[in-house]
């Protein structure tokens, strides 16, 4: 099978892809989940006018002056509004969030006030319309202010209340189960034997996948067996993932056996092997509602193609307005040789100079075992297939690495 381009890759994978079914959440459970609907205000922000500040509601007409003496005819707390017009020649006592009594239109602070009795002198003349906030000045009944496909922020949760809403329509978080394949993996803790290395891939797939909305499923490590590698495929389906990863292949050839499993099961492979680099030995296919994304082994490589495909496929499950990752521009921190046919996504520091630029330099070991490197990295620096020579100073693109 031929290796297929990047993009053609990433196409397939989405091909087809539906938003899971919605559920209504209440709002503190809503946090990073995405909206299955728009929502719209069911009431105005603020509802009334009302005072911004600590002071006296006044006719700006009278207050006009600063000689003028004004008659103090009641107080205006929060949530308690005046059942009195202000007339010519008075004032009323406020305070923040009051509601602006009738007549009134405009706010004098305390702080340019001064009160003997019921008698009140200002120091700074009043203005038409100063220190109060309009009705609907934040938002009116029937604006749409949250739209389908937004992953809800702290902000939004806060906006949502305000438009006096207790639950909120979500997409149902996308299920990932992740499966290790190796008689070469031991978990952390244990003493590696001979011949055998840490398993550390799992952890940043199931995080990465996390942190995208994902709940997540750890299916351990199935030895290089057609059985134990079958057995962890079909305790996927059982426990209804949406989508399965698997990381590694077999001692005979990258992903031999995973691939065996799942085509005996019944998958057919969309496609196996990625012009890019890491991560050529990438596979994908369906098997029934379960997408399966099968992950090579190094480390980098599992992690770079997680990032690179997983991810938009997460965030398309789950409804999001924005699958892809977001592609910057930077300046090269040192000169790049030319590339080959694959698609090269180099890891690289990224730091700002003072002007506002971004740079980005590559670290200084690119092989796709090594993790203390891409731990360094804070980016990807994209190089195009047989693309040239590049010097330091060239503008390239990058993609950001989650922090």
């Amino acid at each position: 099978m031929a290796l297929m381009p990047v993009t053609s890759a990433l196409a397939a994978i989405l091909d087809g892809v539906q938003p899971l079914a919605e559920e209504i959440v209440a709002l503190d459970a809503a946090w990073h989940r995405t909206l299955a609907r728009d929502v719209a205000a069911k009431r105005t922000q603020p509802p009334q006018a009302m005072s911004a500040m600590d002071g006296y509601a006044v006719r700006a007409a009278d207050a006009a002056d600063v000689k003028a003496r004004l008659k103090v005819i009641g107080e205006i707390a929060a949530g308690r509004p005046f059942g009195r017009t202000v007339g010519m020649g008075e004032a009323a006592r406020i305070f923040t969030g009051g509601v602006i009594p009738d007549g009134a239109d405009a706010v004098i602070i305390q702080e340019d006030t001064s009160v003997d009795g019921d008698a009140l002198s200002i120091t700074e003349a009043a203005v038409k319309g100063r220190h109060i906030r309009q009705a609907g000045v934040d938002f009116r009944e029937g604006d749409v202010l949250l739209k389908r496909g937004t992953r809800l922020s702290d902000r939004d949760l806060s906006l949502a209340a305000a438009m006096n809403y207790p639950e909120l329509a979500v997409r149902r978080r996308p299920k990932v189960a992740v499966l290790a394949t190796g008689d070469e993996l031991v978990m952390p803790g244990t003493t590696p034997g001979s011949g055998q290395i840490v398993y550390s891939n799992g952890y940043a797939l199931r995080a990465l996948a996390r942190a995208e909305g994902a709940d997540t499923i750890d299916l351990g490590i199935a030895a290089d067996t057609v059985a134990d590698t079958t057995a962890g495929i079909r305790r996927a389906r059982e426990v209804g993932a949406d989508v399965l990863v698997t990381t590694g292949g077999a001692s005979v050839g990258d992903h031999d056996l995973v691939k065996r499993s799942l085509e005996a099961e019944g998958m057919t492979i969309a496609f196996w092997r990625i012009a890019m680099r890491p991560g050529k030995p990438m596979l994908y296919g369906r098997l029934g509602g379960m997408q399966v994304i099968g992950l090579p082994g190094n480390p980098v490589s599992s992690y770079v193609c997680a990032f690179l495909f997983l991810v938009p496929l997460i965030r398309a499950l789950s409804g999001r307005s924005d699958i892809h990752h977001a592609r910057e521009t930077a300046l090269l921190g040192r000169d790049v040789a030319a590339n080959d046919q694959r698609e090269d996504y180099l890891r690289a520091r990224l730091e700002r100079r003072d002007d506002g630029q971004c740079i980005a330099t590559p670290v200084s070991h690119q092989d796709s075992s090594l993790l203390g490197f891409l731990a360094a990295a804070q980016g990807l620096l994209v190089r195009a297939p047989l693309a040239p020579a590049a010097a330091k100073g060239s503008v390239v693109e990058i993609l950001r690495l989650p922090e």
